[in-house]
């Protein structure tokens, strides 16, 4: 093992600005800081909202990392940040001794491709700045992720900035065969152990921006035999408000039972309940501010380290330093490499092997604990849309989960780190939480026709809608329905029969496996051509699309667009033309997810 590269004195400043949802731009902008520490630079990574905005003045090398949401909408964390940005009084000049670059995280089968990124670049230009590349686009539909847009862009931009700041004479860039030093040290306080959480505890926040929910009803609602458990899950919310078209974001915890198989592999049953405080290595690296002053071992990896998590290349770069096995620490090198991307995709990403398996397969890597922080990023919130109205359930939030199980070449079937820990949730059990808006609200004329596509899971928020409609006796209603069979995963079935009896809703269903060919919502979708054409163009109707994001939102975007060529007699590019104007205008509103 090299010896640990220390941080020099450096006299140059780069700031990483990010803005992240589900902490993917910090991740990327933890990266970039590391390999400007390699070049000698003073970097500082901070949320775009947190930055004192007064010290822009001060900057000269600014890089901006920023992630998509919704509708090509910028994150909460950037919306302050954007606003003082966009003041009409700002001078021409006001930016103009900054250099810069920005790098958008997106999803390219979405219209609004990193929007947020594309606004930002132009904007930094209209204030002077000066690009010192082209913006880069990171694409989830790429087969390697965002690293298959970021590499490429890193090296172009370390290119053009050490032309512009040349390492300091007499030195040479740390190479990456240096293991940097822990962001922590480890000072462990007494040898008297702490007791650990249980689901009945939510984890330690101190954040002040989060709320506690108390579980009511965790049931499945899919038939017992069918391949897909989706459950309804209610909670008592308390104080926390929210409204129609909300998200919850839950904060989940990992399994005690997979928590103490990562305490026996790396045989630390001596430490797992020894209480310790974090000791801050780095000016600008400080432990994150839902940490309490005092963890343990067995807290962290249950309430804060994604250890069942996927791992991204730092861990395989990180983790090359720690094997004492020289096959397995060239091969962790390999996959941390730029040339072993394919190799890592074949490995990791497709058979969706997790941190621990990879820790299991090269066990001769010793991670010294102080490392672990470094190693394994944090479990991040998981986003639930919610299911419920607050007018029909007050003080109530009601979300339908799918839980996440599959098989790859893996022998053990795959699991979501969050839906896992949800489905052992009983009633009385405490979970943590905040509220985030979501992208699709309804019309404020209760009068406007209101079309909604739904397939599976997609339904939630439909249904929340249809609940606050209804209440505000608004009845006209469209709902498109999908899954695979009648009697296996029509979720809500009696509710939206009931609302259908009632004359509050027309209920179209699509049913794909229960017949020999196939039947889509964008099929139903056709066969209704008159009733869409008629709420939509003749009565400006809105349309709200909410599922997966693979191919359902195209098809039904072709389906609706086929509807107004057949009945309203468009070309099929005036059709396209009208569908892009209401996204626009907010009467075409899409929540979809990979």
């Amino acid at each position: 093992m090299k010896p640990v590269a220390s941080g020099a004195p450096l006299e140059r400043s780069m700031l990483i600005l990010y803005a992240t949802e589900t902490g993917t731009s910090q991740e990327v902008s933890e990266r970039i800081a590391r390999e400007a520490r390699r070049r000698y630079f003073r970097a500082r990574t901070c949320s775009m909202d947190d930055y004192d905005r007064a010290q822009l003045q001060r900057e000269h090398l600014l890089i901006c990392v920023c992630s998509t949401t919704g509708q090509g909408t910028e994150p909460v964390t950037m919306q302050k940040f954007w606003k003082f940005l966009l003041r009409k009084s700002h001078s021409p000049t006001l930016l103009s001794h900054i250099q810069f670059g920005v790098f958008g995280l997106g999803d390219s089968s979405y219209l609004r491709f990193n929007f947020p990124a594309k606004k930002l670049h132009k904007r930094l230009l209209q204030l002077g700045a000066q690009a010192l590349v082209p913006r880069g686009d990171g694409d989830d539909q790429h087969y390697l992720g965002l690293d298959g847009a970021l590499d490429p862009w890193l090296d172009n931009l370390w290119g053009t900035i050490l032309e512009k700041w040349p390492i300091p004479e007499g030195k040479e860039i740390i190479g990456d065969d240096i293991l940097p030093q822990a962001s922590f040290d480890i000072q462990f306080l007494s040898d008297e152990p702490q007791p650990s959480k249980t689901n009945g505890e939510a984890p330690h926040s101190t954040t002040g921006r989060s709320h506690i929910a108390t579980v009511l009803t965790n049931r499945r609602i899919t038939a017992p035999d069918h391949f897909q458990d989706v459950r309804h899950v209610e909670f008592d919310t308390e104080s926390a408000s929210y409204e129609v078209g909300d998200v919850m974001s839950i904060q989940p915890h990992n399994l005690a039972t997979e928590v103490q198989q990562v305490i026996d592999h790396f045989e630390w049953q001596h430490l797992s309940d020894k209480p310790f405080r974090l000791i801050q290595q780095h000016e600008d690296i400080r432990p994150p501010p839902q940490y309490p002053p005092t963890l343990t071992l067995r807290q962290i990896l249950t309430d804060h380290l994604d250890i069942f998590g996927r791992p991204r290349r730092y861990f395989f770069e990180l983790l090359a330093f720690f094997a004492t096995d020289p096959l397995h620490a060239e091969k962790l090198r390999e996959f941390g490499s730029a040339a072993g991307q394919d190799e890592l995709y074949s490995y990791c990403h497709r058979p969706r092997r997790t941190m621990f398996e990879v820790l299991q397969d090269f066990h001769s890597a010793k991670v010294p604990l102080k490392y672990l922080f470094d190693l394994i990023p944090e479990m991040r919130p998981r986003s639930f849309s919610i299911a419920s109205s607050p007018k029909a359930h007050p003080g109530r939030i009601h979300l339908a989960v799918a839980i996440v199980e599959y098989k790859t070449k893996m022998k053990t079937p795959r699991r979501g780190v969050c839906t896992k820990w949800m489905k052992t949730l009983e009633a009385g059990d405490k979970v943590r939480f905040n509220i985030k808006k979501g992208t699709m609200v309804l019309p404020k004329d209760p009068n406007v026709p209101l079309v909604m596509v739904g397939p599976g899971t997609g339904v939630a928020p439909m249904r929340a809608f249809i609940q606050d409609r209804i209440v505000n006796k608004a009845t006209d209603n469209m709902l498109f329905f999908g899954c695979r069979n009648q009697d296996k995963d029509f979720l809500f079935k009696e509710e939206f029969e009931q609302h259908q009896a009632n004359n509050e809703l027309q209920l179209v269903t699509a049913f794909s496996r229960d017949q020999d060919h196939k039947i889509y919502v964008q099929h139903r979708i056709k066969e209704h051509a008159p009733d869409i054409y008629r709420k939509l163009c003749l009565e400006n109707g809105v349309i709200l699309l909410s599922g997966n994001a693979n191919r359902m939102p195209t098809d039904v975007a072709d389906a609706l667009a086929q509807c107004m060529v057949d009945i309203g007699k468009m070309s099929r590019e005036d059709a396209e033309k009208h569908l892009k104007e209401m996204t626009r205008n907010g009467r075409f509103q899409e929540e979809c997810w990979s």
